[in-house]
């Protein structure tokens, strides 16, 4: 997304176009998770993990030769359905193997790690390629997803999963009702504000790094990259160390770093100089703090779900997820549009504040529960 941004934006798109862009992705995600349960439910996590696959990888060979606006569109709703798809299945094949708290996080950790280093290979390969001869070619680049597709469903056919089975006869709208405690209602608000802030780093950070420190597409996009790669670092420490600190705790204490490093980056910019070169670099290594956010507190309340309802639960999941990264965006393009950039790190600081508020009323009335 942060790269169709970049592009686009160069097509003479306007970022209310762009931003609304997001929503096509994110809409149908929200939209198609709750009725994602059931199919997942009948033909397996496996099956459905599959189908989800060829259907990406088919939506973007075709991509290369499509120009329209109204396609990109059509292509971030079938993408995003997919997602959906494939992260209720994900999520369900590793609480069906996985049971304790800690466990779970360590595994969530090294999973969502992974994400961040397939987030890190695309945008460094797509940044050589719009910076090459070959820049106007960049929608080919789509082709090695397919490719990438295709191989992760090969190894899927061959791998063996186990699955549990399906609530028979139930609703799934009746099966909600399970789902309305003070604690998940604040546990979603929680997930949507980490999503909130993420995505105002993942799919907006090339554009504020091109069009307020004045720096090209090329370093732009690879700037990003060492986002995913900080996150992946993030992750991948937080999965083999979180066995040793309490979960809360740890969370915490991520996010006061996260406010330290904004805190430096407000007072390099409104005090020392508005496109100074070291935001640049500051910015990514916040990925460093946030990236383990949405993985600790996924795999704390999820542990605590019935393996049978876990894809109901994750469909949740999903649709917060989904709504925090669609009015995020909705919420970048009109900063962007109106030449805002200057109070960008401000936005970002803001948000982190309300994430921050909202997690300790989720841990303080977590804490209670237990007690009783």
């Amino acid at each position: 997304m942060g790269l169709i941004i970049l592009q686009l934006a160069d097509d003479n798109i306007t970022y209310g176009e762009l931003g609304f862009l997001e929503s096509f992705k994110d809409l149908p995600i929200a939209f198609i998770s709750l009725f994602a349960v059931g199919f997942i439910n009948k033909t397996g996590s496996k099956k459905a993990l599959i189908l989800a696959l060829t259907i990406v990888g088919f939506c973007s060979c075709l991509l290369p030769f499509m120009a329209d606006f109204w396609f990109y569109k059509l292509w971030f709703a079938i993408i995003g359905a997919c997602f959906a798809i494939g992260k209720i299945c994900v999520f369900g094949i590793i609480r069906n193997n996985i049971s304790d708290e800690k466990s779970l996080a360590k595994t969530m950790n090294s999973v969502e790690a992974s994400f961040m280093i397939g987030i890190f290979v695309v945008n460094t390969g797509f940044g050589w390629l719009i910076s090459s001869q070959y820049s106007e070619f960049w929608k080919f680049g789509f082709l090695m997803i397919a490719v990438l597709s295709a191989i992760t469903i090969f190894l899927l056919s061959k791998a063996d999963i186990s699955e549990s089975k399906p609530l028979e006869n139930k609703n799934v709208f009746s099966e909600l009702s399970g789902f309305t405690t003070p604690s998940i209602a604040l546990f979603l608000g929680v997930v949507f504000f980490i999503v909130f802030v993420e995505q105002g780093f993942n799919s907006w950070l090339p554009s504020f790094y091109k069009n307020h420190l004045n720096v090209n597409s090329f370093f732009a996009l690879q700037a990003t990259s060492f986002l995913s790669l900080f996150s992946y670092a993030g992750r991948t420490v937080t999965a083999n160390i979180i066995r040793r600190f309490e979960l809360s705790k740890y969370y915490i204490t991520c996010m006061s770093l996260i406010f330290a490093l904004l805190l430096i980056i407000l007072g390099i910019q409104y005090f020392d100089s508005k496109d100074s070169r070291m935001i640049l670099f500051l910015f990514p290594v916040v990925g460093l703090f946030l990236s383990p956010l949405y993985p600790v507190i996924n795999s704390r309340m999820i542990a605590q779900v019935d393996k049978e309802k876990v894809n109901l639960f994750t469909s949740l999941i999903v649709i917060f997820s989904s709504l925090g990264s669609s009015v995020s965006s909705i919420i970048m393009a009109i900063l962007f549009g109106k030449q805002l950039l200057n109070y960008y790190p401000l936005y970002i600081l803001f948000s982190v504040s309300l994430l921050f508020v909202i997690s300790l009323m989720y841990f303080n009335v977590s804490k209670r529960k237990y007690r009783k």
